[in-house]
């Protein structure tokens, strides 16, 4: 069983984590969710998140930045090494550098406080449907997967595998893959790639890219792959 809900929730319902330590916040997050359908559970620290995550696999976690002990930066930061999890911070500072420094660590998108409920839920939908494997490209020439050096990129999946290895990408990077391997070798703006949400701008779209190329590129400085294409956005390079 989660943590207390009273609305009847179906076992395949997405199953959210809550870590946030101010207590009547945290409840009030817990029953809206369960209004809305989402399976709760809630945690009020880091420490008690992880001890929950031995238990349960959760869809996705809505995770506040500044928490006593463990930030949420450090959990996300420390969660980004294991898991792909979608995480929704929660932050009391609209800070441009933090947004920046959440990017960099991984977190899928930024809700500053205070904020409508309808806002959390509809922002928790867009990064769940982020996170589902995309079916793959629209297009008969579409193939199944492209390979570029030792990395190869299913569609089907939204799998990134260096030779049999999987790489862990983050729910934003498998979109950007999705993207740019769909129009493999062709120059795709940046606006294209910037996706939905409060960081939606060409900053936070080369900030991505730079997580990006630390997981495929061996000299980030003069990218093989995952080419800057100036003034316009970037190009993927793949194998003929």
């Amino acid at each position: 069983m989660t943590d207390a809900t009273h609305v009847e929730i179906p076992d395949h319902a997405p199953h959210i984590l809550v870590v946030d330590d101010d207590r009547r916040l945290r409840d009030l997050l817990a029953r809206f969710l369960s209004e809305h359908g989402y399976r709760v559970t809630a945690a009020s620290s880091a420490a008690e998140a992880r001890a929950k995550a031995e238990n349960f696999v959760f869809d996705a976690l809505v995770l506040d930045v500044m928490m006593p002990g463990e930030s949420g930066f450090d959990y996300a930061r420390s969660l980004r090494q294991t898991s792909s999890v979608p995480i929704l911070m929660l932050t009391a500072r609209a800070d441009t550098a933090d947004r920046v420094n959440g990017l960099e660590i991984g977190v899928d998108d930024y809700l500053s406080k205070p904020f409508e409920p309808r806002e959390l839920i509809l922002r928790l939908g867009n990064i769940l449907k982020r996170s589902t494997p995309p079916a793959g490209p629209a297009g008969p020439d579409t193939p199944e997967a492209i390979h570029f050096g030792p990395f190869s990129f299913r569609f089907d999946r939204g799998e990134l595998r260096r030779e049999d290895e999987v790489v862990r990408i983050t729910e934003r990077e498998r979109e950007i893959l999705t993207i740019l391997g769909s129009r493999a070798g062709t120059n795709v703006p940046r606006e294209e790639l910037a996706g939905n949400g409060p960081g939606a701008n060409e900053r936070t779209v080369d900030v991505q890219i730079n997580r990006l190329r630390r997981k495929i590129e061996i000299d980030q400085a003069n990218p093989l792959f995952l080419q800057t294409v100036r003034g316009i956005g970037y190009r993927l390079v793949v194998d003929r």
